[in-house]
């Protein structure tokens, strides 16, 4: 999951109006960038945090990676052909193409940095399910082998920056997770605990070396004060915009405001190792319960889209489903079925996502009526990780970024031995339909499989899904040359800063 990492809040240095915090000699002619949040670590095989993948889209780079329309393009490997029978993948690596500590990349990085994934049974080692062997045939080719046709690999390969290329001594040293070297477009050069992480262009990247001299992401975690330092000239871009600024924010010309329709869901999970979420009807009455207009309304102002499943309208592999209208009769009715009258509910939510917090007060809101108690508990992500893990909720509320295949809306997430399972749903029928949707080499068969895995898991309510957002970003008018991405990603290889200040 690409999701928050634990927040260390601090309130902006002071400033007058245009003038620059002071980030010392690293970051003079700099483009600063406010993030929500700070990296938990900066290892891209271990961390789940969205923040840390902010960064580390700028560090790393992996075998081939998504262009704007989300199509897999060369990226550390310049081209790469398929065995007729389809099981066998060989990709050939760029030339020339060096760490940030111009010690050169071989196909052995390649190959370590899956293994490592695979052997260490990391995060995405999912990705890797269909996956028999990796190898290095010569020092600029890479061979990978599949037990079965596998149409998303290139997706898995590249879809994120969880699946980056890693130096294996600086693995082994042990620095990677606090100072990382890739062969991205920018070097890792220094981290201000609780205040920012700076980076610097790397001269020698394969794409062409940044315009501007490096990036600094200062964590700044109220999405009012990250957007009052843009306006005051104090950073240069954003992420963190309040939703209920939206639609003033479109006629200031002070600064340029994007809002793009995102591959991103928001849901609501419960917990099915307990009662009496085990059951099914029960699960159905939380999902009829709740009035997803009202949520929406509230945590987006109304920049997203309400959807009952994840994969938004406007994808190739988007499904109509409008089962679950806003009904406390429908709600009534199958918890009379089930024979079940829950009168609590403990409900997990973190402060660093604002939205669940807010949801959740209208979740309590929706359910009273049934009877229903919602406790909500905010704790800090690294908390809400912690409890997501062991178990330790009724329901929870987050959100899935970064997706591009359908297989990475749903596998990991519902299937049986799927690695992001937390609320511990597991169905044969399910399981057979996602097994078969990563097989499927015909794009008309393998949607018709989603379709009904889909349906499948929304009728049975492993996942209540709330609505897909939108991705809100503003910055500078001298910043030129950047681009929002349908997926989150935020790359800054070819981002300029015409006509600023020196900092």
């Amino acid at each position: 999951m690409k999701t928050l990492a634990a927040v260390l809040v601090f309130v902006l240095a002071a400033c007058s109006t245009g003038s620059r915090v002071d980030l010392g000699d690293a970051s003079a002619g700099n483009l600063i960038a406010a993030i929500a949040g700070e990296p938990d670590q900066l290892d891209p095989h271990r961390t789940s945090a969205y923040f840390s993948f902010e960064v580390l889209e700028n560090v790393f780079d992996t075998l081939v990676e998504p262009d704007e329309n989300l199509e897999m393009r060369p990226a550390l490997a310049r081209s790469w052909e398929v065995s007729d029978d389809q099981l066998t993948w060989t990709f050939h690596l760029r030339d020339g193409v060096r760490w940030h500590d111009d010690t050169p990349l071989t196909a052995d990085d390649v190959v370590y940095s899956y293994r490592r994934i695979i052997d260490e049974q990391l995060t995405n080692v999912d990705k890797f399910s269909a996956v028999t062997s990796v190898s290095a045939p010569d020092p600029a080719t890479v061979r990978i082998t599949v037990r079965q046709p596998t149409p998303n690999l290139l997706t898995n390969l590249g879809g994120f920056k969880g699946m980056a290329i890693v130096q294996r001594a600086n693995v082994e040293s042990g620095q990677i997770a606090t100072h990382p070297i890739g062969t991205g477009p920018f070097a890792f050069a220094g981290r201000k605990s609780g205040d920012s992480i700076t980076l610097k262009a790397n001269p020698r990247y394969w794409g062409g070396a940044p315009p501007v001299s490096g990036v600094t992401f200062r964590f700044i975690s109220e999405p009012t004060t990250a957007l009052s330092a843009l306006q005051a000239g104090e950073i240069d871009w954003t992420d963190s915009v309040p939703p209920q600024r939206v639609a003033q924010l479109r006629d200031d010309d002070s600064l340029t405001l994007a809002v793009t329709p995102g591959n991103d869901y928001w849901y609501l999970a419960l917990n099915e190792a307990r009662q009496p979420w085990n059951d099914t009807r029960v699960r159905e009455a939380i999902a009829f319960g709740i009035d997803r207009d009202a949520i929406a309304a509230a945590t987006s102002y109304r920049t997203a889209e309400v959807n009952q499943l994840a994969i938004p309208r406007g994808s190739p592999w988007f499904t109509d489903y409008q089962r679950y209208r806003f009904s406390l009769d429908e709600a009534r009715g199958l918890l009379e079925q089930a024979g079940a009258a829950p009168r609590d509910l403990d409900m997990l939510v973190t402060s660093e996502y604002p939205e669940t917090v807010t949801a959740a007060q209208i979740i309590a809101d929706n359910l009273a009526p049934l009877g229903i108690r919602v406790n909500i508990r905010t704790v800090d992500f690294a908390t809400w990780l912690d409890e997501q893990n062991t178990g330790h909720f009724d329901m929870l509320m987050m959100g899935w970024l970064g997706n591009i295949d359908p297989d990475d809306f749903y596998y990991a997430q519902h299937h049986t031995k799927g690695t992001s399972n937390a609320q511990k749903f597991s169905d044969p029928e399910v399981d057979r339909l996602l097994d078969a949707g990563r097989t499927e080499t015909d794009v008309g068969k393998r949607k018709a499989i989603y379709a009904k895995a889909a349906t499948r898991i929304a009728d049975q309510a492993s996942y209540i899904y709330l609505y897909n957002p939108s991705v809100i970003q503003a910055w500078a008018n001298n910043l030129t040359g950047y681009q929002v991405r349908r997926d989150g990603a935020v790359r800054f290889r070819t981002a300029d800063l015409d006509g600023g200040e020196t900092r």
